[in-house]
């Protein structure tokens, strides 16, 4: 079974429409994290989008559950959130409760992405670690 395959079986465990949301939301961030790597985490029961092996190369993760569906984002903290989706009081990440297709399709979770995703290259050159 593929990767893809994979993740779909997983997210398939859920209600039709968490499911049906976390598969597009797969899309946008394949479309604005150009060579993610995607991640199935079955123990800790979410996906995450990264550019290697290392925590400090996570971009962000899919959370599903029961009750609807998250994005998370690793250094939520550092992204700017002009429009107040990011939730969340941890130190270093932010999550985005997702609760509509619209919302899915914002250009405001968009450009959160795209924040994640500069500032993530920001971080890599700083550090050294693959960008």
């Amino acid at each position: 079974m593929s990767k893809d395959d994979q993740t779909k079986a997983f997210l398939s465990q859920y209600a039709d429409e968490v499911a049906a949301r976390a598969q597009s939301l797969r899309e946008i961030i394949f479309a604005s994290l150009p060579d993610v790597i995607e991640q199935l985490d079955l123990k800790a029961k979410m996906v995450g989008y990264c550019y290697g092996q290392k925590y400090s190369e996570l971009i962000c993760v899919i959370i599903p559950s029961k009750k609807g569906l998250k994005l998370g984002f690793n250094r939520g903290v550092s992204l700017s959130d002009t429009n107040g989706l990011l939730q969340g009081t941890g130190k270093i990440s932010r999550y985005v409760d997702i609760k509509s297709q619209d919302q899915i399709n914002s250009p405001d979770l968009k450009a959160l992405l795209t924040q994640a995703l500069l500032l993530y290259r920001e971080v890599a050159a700083t550090k050294k670690i693959k960008k």
